[in-house]
């Protein structure tokens, strides 16, 4: 694995605070994380695929993708469109899942009357990913093909792009994607565990299923080219993805049974892999298969140990090379939808400072300790960006608060909905809309953009700039139980 240095501008031994901003101090009040949480699920019927159900609460969005997967005898209706296009791109699908069951884990006691809504989010993709991994040693991991839909800008509901399938099997394998469909598929199997005991039974038998599939056929899936590169290439390697369903089938099957997979998979990460053991997102799981490790193993020193440097570099104090943040108090990790960090990071945040308050411990970071409330306070600042307590006063989700993106980079609302405009539209049809300097007709509610992603706050409100305006399924995710907690917190 990376090492990690970290600098500290405390030399003395003391106790301190993480100096974000609060709420008091910029004289405004504090966000309605409630209303936000229920606009952040809400999200996800937008970004729904397939035949819609009747209590389908944004009406604009119709049925879409009805024949997906005929073509390879196949059905592959359903899940979710990854981001403002109409692909389906199974890799980040299954961690959008993974992150949901996670939140919902974690959070359920929190979400109160919204647990209804994750848990239908939730299973709208687990019934997609159990069609993906019905037949045994294949996943069907991608339908659309991304070059032929890029070139239009069509809603989904009328869209006539190509719909091929993409798979992977014994002969072409793909272990990442093996291995994040295992964790999504396990993770919820604790979810559903009490309300739907038969449907946990068959999530877990079919995650143990695609983990061994993954497991004993490795290789990557990026074996199918531009299909999937660089639209969502593996450039981090696949045996943190392993690591990752292994550490939650055992979270699943409360046994080590995988743990031996473990031990192997994190040796092979540090021999081949190249990402810093501060990442996490869709590709690199590694900051979050430590602190997962460690809430499962808490006598662990090393894995204790990573994670204490994780935290230690998400401190504003640290002067991480690794983890900057803007003027204005984002953590700036990419120049692509740095979003995906802040939310991700802030969620693994949380976690360990609420073990740290479980068990009365403070982090330390070389001569300073600071207070569990100190790494709360550090997601919460990021959350209170995210909802407008910025230098632009911009929330950066859509239909929250009185500020937010209008031209969001988003084909379905973009064009104008099959309720306004009946007519079928073709493939360029829809591209006087996104040239349009107009609104979008269709609020994509609770979307979250990818926002400023170059070191300061500006931030562009143009479809023209999808790393900026474009929402993710993945994003979104790990914001659902950041919301749940500080809606009562």
């Amino acid at each position: 694995m990376a090492t990690m240095r970290v600098r500290f501008c405390c030399v003395f031994l003391m106790l301190v605070a993480a100096r974000m901003p609060s709420a008091t101090a910029a004289g405004r009040p504090p966000p309605n994380y409630a209303d936000a949480l229920t606009k952040c699920l809400l999200f996800y019927e937008g970004q729904r695929s397939g035949k819609l159900p009747p209590t389908q609460r944004l009406t604009w969005r119709k049925d879409s993708a009805l024949t997906d997967g005929q073509d390879a005898g196949v059905d592959l209706v359903g899940g979710y469109y990854d981001a403002g296009d109409n692909v389906k791109f199974g890799f980040p699908m299954a961690f959008t899942g993974t992150m949901l069951a996670w939140s919902i884990i974690e959070f359920s006691a929190e979400l109160g009357p919204e647990l209804v809504h994750a848990h239908e989010a939730l299973r709208w993709l687990t019934d997609y990913l159990l069609k993906a991994t019905a037949q045994p040693n294949r996943i069907f991991v991608q339908v659309g093909d991304p070059y032929s839909d890029h070139n239009c800008w069509e809603r989904p509901d009328d869209m006539d792009t190509p719909r091929p399938v993409y798979q992977v099997n014994q002969t072409h394998p793909g272990s990442e994607v093996a291995g994040e469909t295992a964790a999504a598929l396990a993770a919820a199997s604790v979810v559903f565990r009490s309300s739907d005991p038969a449907y946990a039974v068959t999530l877990l038998s079919r995650a143990k299923a695609v983990y061994d599939f993954g497991h004993t056929n490795q290789g990557s899936y990026n074996s199918l080219g531009d299909a999937v590169c660089p639209f969502y290439c593996d450039y981090n390697g696949y045996q943190d993805e392993l690591v990752w369903g292994a550490a939650w089938l055992n979270r699943a099957t409360t046994s080590s049974q995988y743990q031996s997979h473990i031990v192997h998979g994190i040796k092979q990460m540090e021999l081949e892999e190249n990402a810093s053991d501060l990442e996490f997102g869709w590709d690199a799981k590694n900051a979050g298969n430590y602190l997962l490790l460690f809430l499962q193993h808490k006598n662990d020193t090393e894995y204790g140990r990573l994670v204490q440097e994780f935290a230690c570099a998400m401190m504003p104090q640290s002067h991480s090379k690794y983890i900057r943040y803007t003027p204005g108090g984002l953590i700036y990790a990419t120049s692509g939808c740095n979003m995906q960090d802040v939310t991700g990071f802030s969620f693994l945040l949380l976690l360990y400072a609420r073990y740290l308050t479980n068990v009365q411990q403070t982090l330390t970071c070389g001569s300073s300790q600071y207070q569990p409330s100190a790494l709360i306070d550090v997601a919460r600042s990021q959350v209170n960006y995210i909802l407008g307590q910025n230098p632009l006063s911009m929330s950066y989700m859509v239909g929250y608060g009185t500020k937010f993106p209008q031209k969001i980079h988003h084909r379905g609302s973009t064009v104008p909905s099959m309720d306004q405009h009946p007519k079928h539209l073709l493939c360029k049809d829809g591209t006087p809309y996104f040239e349009s300097n107009a609104s979008n007709p269709n609020l994509l509610i609770g979307a979250v953009v990818g926002g400023p992603n170059d070191g300061t706050d500006n931030f562009v409100d143009s479809r023209y700039w999808p790393n900026q305006t474009e929402p993710t399924t993945y994003v979104n995710a790990p914001l659902v139980g950041l919301l749940a907690y500080f809606s009562k917190h």
